[in-house]
């Protein structure tokens, strides 16, 4: 597999502003000139609070680091008072928009047709959509499989042709003391990537894992997986680069090269 491995990391609301701004700089320190990040091996993004976009677009340029945002409006434009449109994170040069993370559908009762409402309008616009997808309760791996292709489908209902990052976030396992098991995890990140596999409209796509993720966690999942998304782990910086390191490595396994 020649696809870079991708590693991405949500501040949620946790930092202040003036947190944020030290953590973009620190971000860029340790990974602004990885050679697995600059060679493009290792794709790297930081989806931080509206307000910190700007500050960590300045902070990321010159490098390869991607900014992503925690949300994104379904609507162009109009009277949609505390909305955000794709198109304007385009322009101030965010790459992604996270959609669909269970924060929203719990918290803001956010269903599968908004999510692929806000997916369109991200592919229309021309920014990633990292589509948030996974099982409410504990099951088994191939009934979360197939519950999980099912979502897919219907969180990309009517959406504008384009590659997604799809995030395999099992409602369950955020915010655990450990991720889902590998196994489990492999079962839905395959059945995935089989299932993109048949929407030539969505090449280029890719499908990572989040949950309670951290180190070891890219090297037991293997090919199964094009890396993770990480949460409070990676709100240390020199954490995040321990995970890119791990990510470097596989990329390298994936090509051949000499560790």
């Amino acid at each position: 597999m020649n696809a870079p491995v991708t590693v991405g990391v949500s501040l949620k609301m946790y930092f202040d502003h003036e947190r944020a701004l030290d953590y973009v700089a620190r971000v860029r320190a340790e990974l602004g000139e990885h050679k697995a990040v600059r060679t493009g091996a290792v794709t790297v993004f930081v989806i931080p609070t509206y307000l910190q976009i700007l500050p960590a677009v300045t902070a990321f340029a010159g490098t390869s680091i991607q900014v992503g945002a925690q949300d994104v409006a379904a609507f162009d434009s109009g009277a949609y008072t505390g909305e955000v449109s794709a198109n304007e994170l385009a322009q101030v040069g965010a790459r992604l928009a996270e959609i669909g993370h269970a924060e929203r559908r719990r918290l803001f009762h956010e269903t599968d047709a908004d999510t692929a409402a806000k997916a369109n309008a991200a592919l229309t616009a021309g920014l990633t959509p990292v589509l948030c997808l996974g099982e409410t309760d504990r099951e088994q791996p191939g009934a979360a499989a197939a519950s999980v292709v099912q979502q897919l489908r219907a969180n990309l209902a009517g959406a504008a042709p384009g590659p997604v990052i799809v995030a395999y976030e099992p409602v369950w396992a955020i915010g655990a003391a450990e991720p889902a098991a590998t196994a489990h995890i492999s079962a839905v990140t395959v059945a995935l990537r089989a299932a993109l596999a048949d929407l030539p409209e969505r090449a280029g796509s890719s499908v990572i894992y989040g949950g309670s993720a951290g180190p070891g966690l890219l090297t037991a999942l293997g090919d199964t997986v094009d890396g993770l998304f990480l949460g409070r782990f990676a709100h240390d910086p020199s954490a995040l680069r321990a995970v890119v390191d791990e990510a470097a490595q596989l990329a390298a396994s994936r090509r051949g090269d000499a560790a």
